[in-house]
């Protein structure tokens, strides 16, 4: 009789061992799970369209396990706004850096540098109407026209401050040490009416270009922000 009491709180006991046994294992799985190192990595906070540039309110940051990110995941938020989209990225996926390229690689594509509602018109110039091929991508000009009118000779300004897109086929500014090469065309970015009266001046007369200073005043710049 005693050895089967003894018997019984033995597998009483082993049963009571093998649940705390359980226990234990089931709460130091869950405690592992929750001590994984997490990284903080930046998600589309919605839907962000290919050719897009990325602002700050399409982004977010979320925590997710660190051996479940990708290599190429992004991290900081600074280094994703003001970059343009290569692809379609769906709403909470994460951000890789070749999803992205910077303002400056997607100006190499002209179409891509026009505004939207404007155009992109090339003329061609000599030395003298480029201003000496000293004009750069993204200065501001005047673009002015000389036709003969009876026995005079008549200039007027076809469109002013106007965006110079490209010269030639280069499409960003001159960089120190650059090798100079000569242009005969300056690509100009004007709104639709100014594209048809600029075709109109080209084959009516000659073109020159009359450079606009970069430097702006108070009153230009205080327009310019509103």
């Amino acid at each position: 009789m005693r050895s089967k009491l003894v018997l019984t709180l033995a597998i009483l006991m082993g049963l009571i061992t093998t649940v705390l046994f359980f226990n234990y294992m089931k709460q130091y799985d869950a405690q592992t799970v929750a001590n994984k190192s997490k990284v903080e990595v930046v998600v589309a906070a919605q839907e962000i369209k290919r050719n897009v540039s990325i602002t700050k309110e399409m982004i977010e940051t979320k925590l997710l396990p660190e051996e479940g990110i990708h290599t190429n995941a992004l991290t900081e938020l600074d280094s994703v706004i003001g970059q343009f989209s290569t692809a379609d990225i769906a709403r909470g996926e994460a951000l890789l850096s070749n999803h992205l390229q910077s303002a400056k690689e997607e100006k190499l594509f002209v179409s891509r540098k026009i505004r939207d509602g404007f155009r992109a018109v090339s003329v061609g110039v000599n030395l003298p109407q480029s201003v000496s091929n000293l004009l750069e991508p993204e200065d501001q000009v005047d673009v002015i026209n000389t036709v003969k009118e009876g026995d005079k000779l008549v200039s007027k300004v076809v469109v002013e401050n106007v965006t110079v897109l490209a010269v030639g086929r280069r499409m960003v500014e001159t960089t120190e040490g650059e090798e100079y090469v000569e242009y005969t065309s300056v690509t100009l970015e004007v709104m639709p009416n100014e594209a048809v009266n600029l075709a109109n001046a080209t084959e009516s007369g000659p073109l020159h270009l009359a450079l606009r200073s970069r430097v702006k005043s108070g009153e230009e710049a205080a327009s310019d922000d509103n």
